[in-house]
């Protein structure tokens, strides 16, 4: 069931609508829609708002996850998404999305706001292996945010079997110092790290 505080062009509100609204103040962009400016903007609300790009046979990865589970304030110019159908796809060609054909285990990607979005132990363990500095960069910040996903994303390497750049992730992620304590309560960052409880 679609989120009663999003909204897409073409559906309750036209586009030149919906661009009106924003522009009076009363709606704000999020993801590949608009929400309330006086809502919260949520894992779930960010997670729904890709549903018109992701649909029920892909899930958002990489920094496309990151960003819903509140590691990024805002998205990716380009959301990364993986099909987690056993058919192969032909997926129309969009500017706005980077697709991979590999397959994403059900175990690897939890349901939000009716959207499949890699874990976060499998987005940070992605992130890791990719080669892309930025990636690396929103790895750290991940784990600075939730020190104890180093430890689940290495477990996730452990057991994948053969995956590009499996070695060079669990060396750099071997090689970041986890902190020693969570931020103190009312921090910046504290409503993210309780999100991680996986």
């Amino acid at each position: 069931m679609p989120s009663p505080f999003l909204y897409f062009a073409g559906g309750r509100l036209s586009g030149a609508e919906l661009a009106a609204a924003r522009l009076d103040g009363d709606l704000v962009e999020v993801g590949e829609g608009y929400m309330p400016a006086d809502a919260v903007e949520t894992r779930e609300l960010r997670a729904a708002s890709l549903a018109p790009l992701v649909g029920q046979t892909l899930a958002a990865t990489h920094l496309s996850a990151a960003w819903v589970h509140g590691v990024l304030d805002t998205p990716p110019a380009r959301h990364a998404v993986q099909r987690v159908v056993a058919r192969r796809l032909s997926p129309s060609l969009d500017a706005r999305v980077r697709y991979s054909d590999v397959r994403l285990d059900a175990a690897d990607a939890d349901v939000i706001g009716g959207v499949a979005v890699t874990s976060p132990r499998r987005t940070l363990a992605d992130l890791a292996r990719s080669r892309d500095a930025a990636h690396r960069d929103v790895a750290v910040r991940m784990m600075t945010i939730a020190p104890h996903l180093r430890d689940e994303a290495l477990a996730w390497l452990a057991a994948a079997g053969p995956v590009p750049d499996k070695r060079a992730a669990a060396a750099f992620l071997r090689a970041y110092a986890v902190p020693s304590a969570r931020p103190p309560p009312g921090t910046a960052g504290q409503d993210e790290v309780t999100r991680y409880t996986s």
